[in-house]
């Protein structure tokens, strides 16, 4: 891949052409990748627990 595409990504972000040179890998991923999921708290494991049991073995 050129460095065509991501520089025209960059700039629809609204990043300079300057600032985008200077981005760490780091950086670019923040700006570009999907958000992670949410932690799952042990609240959210409880009810997950509680909606969904486990179901008992004869």
């Amino acid at each position: 891949m050129s460095w065509a595409e991501p520089l025209r990504l960059a700039v629809r972000l609204g990043v300079a052409p300057e600032a985008f040179w200077r981005l760490s890998l780091v950086e670019w991923r923040a700006l570009t990748e999907a958000p992670a999921s949410p932690v799952l708290t042990r609240s959210g494991l409880t009810d997950l627990i509680a909606r969904y049991p486990d179901e008992e073995i004869p």
